[in-house]
C-alpha cells in the first residue's frame, strides 16, 4: 500500500470511495448516512490544493481510501477518512491516520482531532484502539464547537457524536 497526495484526477474516485464506505451504515440502522452525498468536488479540491488530501493505493495502484483535513485550533482536524469496504480490516485507515499524524508533527501541531459516531464499531471504538480519547465538553476548542453545531444542523445528532483527540509528539520526540 502506498500513501500519496491526492491529485485533481483522484477527486471523483474519492466520491466513489465515500459512497461505498457509507453502505455498511445501512446494516447498522443508519440509512441516512449511507444515502448522504459524498463531499462535493469543490470541497475535495480545496483540501487537495491546500495539501491536506491523501489517498491510499493498493498494490495494483487502485485507490482504496482517502483522508482529508486541515489545521484547527492547534491540531490537525481529520474531516473525513474513508476506506472502501473491499480494503477494510487491512490497516489502511490506520496507515492514513499515521500519515496525518506525521504531517501534523511537521506542521508543529499538537495532535489530531476528529468528530465521529460514538457507538458505530468502526468509528469511536476504532479510534480509541488507535489511541484517540473522547473529549469532555469543557475540553472542546472553539473550532470543534463550530463543527459540532454544523453537524447538528446537518442532522448528524440523531445519533450520538463525540469529539476525539490524539496527541502527537513534535519531530524527534515520541508521543
Amino acid at each position: 500500500m502506498t500513501v500519496r497526495a491526492a491529485s485533481s484526477a483522484d477527486l471523483p474516485v474519492l466520491q466513489d470511495i465515500e459512497r461505498a464506505a457509507g453502505e455498511p451504515f445501512r446494516i447498522f440502522g443508519m440509512p441516512e448516512i449511507a444515502d448522504d452525498e459524498p463531499p462535493a468536488l469543490d470541497l475535495l479540491e480545496r483540501f487537495q490544493k491546500a495539501g491536506h488530501a491523501w489517498v491510499a493505493e493498493d498494490g495494483t495502484g487502485r485507490l482504496v481510501a482517502y483522508l482529508i483535513g486541515e489545521p484547527l485550533d492547534g491540531a490537525f482536524h481529520i474531516e473525513q477518512v474513508s476506506v472502501h469496504p473491499d480494503a477494510a480490516h487491512q490497516g489502511v485507515g490506520r496507515t492514513l491516520i499515521s500519515y496525518a499524524a506525521a504531517r501534523a508533527r511537521r506542521l508543529g501541531l499538537a495532535g489530531l482531532s476528529l468528530t465521529t459516531f460514538a457507538e458505530v464499531p468502526w468509528n469511536a471504538p476504532y479510534y480509541e484502539r488507535l489511541g484517540f480519547r473522547v473529549l469532555a465538553e469543557p475540553e472542546l476548542t472553539p473550532g470543534l464547537r463550530r463543527i459540532r453545531v454544523a453537524e447538528a444542523e446537518h442532522g448528524l445528532d440523531r445519533w450520538r457524536r463525540v469529539c476525539m483527540y490524539l496527541p502527537v509528539a513534535p519531530p524527534g520526540r515520541h508521543a
